[in-house]
């Protein structure tokens, strides 16, 4: 175990590039031949997009440019062994024992060409708390992606997300094509970065990326985070997955999708409480290649939002930058669907103009008729990949009648407010509580409010303080609570004026939500997406 005064806080330098080696034993001749000319190619690709592109191309966007993106709090860090923390403010709750782990990108090499914030190898964060002590990690999640690019020392696998800009991008998506076609690259074994969020069901632990399959995690008694391979279900799941399954707390189900940019748009799938998957529902009524990041459950429905944004790959191949675009004359749209539906011909769409949901927080129904959806709604959705500061995400709470076929909404708050959680005992049934993190500059949050669901309007509220950010507030219940908020609210929280970040314990219930419990971290934590609080029982249950 290292103590973390003993940590050196300097970053990490970026990789010198290494000549490919894969399979370089296993070749024959002619192979070797075929090898060194995708060598040569990417040698004179990099020369070529360094130093001649500059003169003739514009410069990337910014919101593409790695430069620019991976700068500040941002920027990669190493891998951490387990650290010893100490507590700087008040004492962690004795009965908040457990691991909370958070997902984020963070990329394994300094990328060769354009790099967007969502893309970089999944990086997990998590500080394992026991009886009042606290132990730190950092650990990647070792993915197929990241297996080969950690051996060759640089990245082979193209940016799909920020887009293709130039010839440049389009020759580098050739030589991976050209490692695919002489098996140096075995796509069947996955390409995604597992880089969004964790999931814990069927007593197995997943990292997830909705561009891959889930990749399975055993967090030790000490601290530490392995990844123990990827996980197709017996060979029942195709592809890839959301990263946002949903779990019913009572039957122990679980739910999800994959989203895909040929049709089936989406495909609905369930696991059983053993880990078994059942039979996909491909929805065949979404006729429109809809980015679909989450979605939601109640007890007797799948709720679907289909936005103005949408997938086209084709913008890849004719060098216009990213896959997704906003197409802002579509009108969007509420696909509610039976929970054990067979096919897509049960599903039923609502139409809901100018509702753009990235994400869901919860869903219920009320009586025989109405099905109640929360979430944040992104208002100028057209900025959402290249200027997420100019989106203003206004938390709304939709009402839907099935007899009727309307569609109203409310706004529950003026501010600006993603990266939510509530109680996940309430998954797909009313709650009343909501824990939103406020920010511009969507994953950096600079505070955390409660939102009262039943009285539509905010009950408490803290800021982190001038050039604090934290990340989503985690709700956490307190062990034997029988309130729905008797628990406490987790965050990363990172200091831009000092450098240092801190694991923050906010008590839920206050009125001013205040902090139970701080630790000071061994070093800076990048900004991330999601994260999970898993208890000490259930990481025993785990396998």
């Amino acid at each position: 175990m290292i103590i973390a005064s003993e940590l050196s806080t300097s970053e990490r330098a970026p990789s010198p590039p290494k000549l490919p080696n894969i399979g370089s034993d296993r070749d024959t001749n002619s192979e070797g031949l075929g090898k060194g000319a995708l060598e040569f190619l990417e040698s004179f690709l990099s020369f070529f997009s360094t130093s001649l592109l500059y003169f003739i191309n514009p410069p990337l966007h910014p919101s593409v440019d790695p430069k620019h993106v991976l700068t500040g709090n941002f920027a990669q860090v190493d891998e951490l062994p387990p650290i010893d923390c100490l507590v700087v403010e008040g004492e962690l709750p004795q009965s908040l024992n457990g691991t909370y782990i958070r997902n984020g990108p963070n990329p394994l090499h300094q990328p060769r060409g354009p790099h967007h914030l969502f893309e970089g190898d999944g990086m997990l964060h998590s500080i394992r708390l026991s009886d009042g002590r606290a132990t730190f990690c950092s650990r990647y999640v070792k993915t197929y992606k990241y297996a080969l690019e950690d051996n060759v020392g640089f990245p082979i696998f193209p940016n799909i997300l920020s887009g293709f800009h130039s010839v440049v991008d389009l020759g580098r998506c050739a030589i991976a094509v050209g490692r695919v076609m002489k098996g140096q690259i075995d796509l069947r074994k996955g390409f995604g970065l597992a880089n969004t969020s964790l999931s814990l069901f069927s007593n197995r632990l997943f990292a997830l990326g909705e561009s891959d399959l889930p990749y399975s995690i055993h967090l030790s008694e000490e601290g530490d985070i392995e990844t123990t391979g990827r996980c197709d279900f017996d060979g029942k799941a195709f592809i890839n997955m959301t990263a946002h399954p949903k779990i019913d707390p009572e039957t122990g189900e679980t739910f999800a999708f994959r989203c895909s940019p040929i049709p089936p748009y989406i495909t609905f799938f369930s696991i059983d409480k053993e880990g078994s998957k059942q039979q996909d529902v491909p929805i065949f009524s979404m006729t429109d290649p809809t980015f679909v990041h989450d979605f939601s459950i109640t007890k007797q429905y799948i709720v679907f939002s289909e936005s103005q944004i949408e997938m086209n790959p084709l913008r890849l191949m004719m060098c216009k930058g990213m896959p997704v675009s906003a197409e802002l004359d579509k009108v969007p749209r509420i696909g509610v669907l039976p929970r054990y539906a067979s096919t897509d011909s049960e599903i039923r769409w609502f139409e809901a103009p100018g509702f753009n949901a990235m994400h869901a927080i919860n869903a219920w129904e009320e009586g025989d008729e109405e099905i109640i959806l929360v979430a944040p709604n992104a208002i100028s959705i057209e900025n959402l990949f290249h200027s997420i500061e100019k989106v203003h995400f206004s938390l709304e709470k939709v009402r839907i009648n099935l007899r009727s076929g309307s569609v109203t909404r409310t706004t529950l708050s003026q501010k600006n407010l993603e990266l939510g959680s509530i109680n996940p005992s309430y998954v797909g049934k009313r709650n009343r509580y909501g824990y939103m993190g406020i920010g511009k500059m969507i994953p950096k949050m600079s505070g955390v409010v409660k939102i009262d669901l039943e009285l539509e309007c905010e009950v408490s509220r803290r800021l982190y303080g001038a050039g604090c950010f934290g990340g989503e507030p985690l709700f956490v219940a307190r062990d034997g609570a029988s309130e729905e908020d008797d628990g406490y609210i987790v965050s990363y929280v990172h200091d831009e004026k000092s450098g240092a970040s801190r694991f923050v314990v906010m008590d839920a219930k206050s009125q001013t939500l205040d902090v139970v419990a701080a630790v000071k971290l061994p070093r800076r934590v990048p900004y991330g997406f999601h994260g999970l609080f898993v208890k000490d029982g259930d990481i025993r249950e785990i396998h």
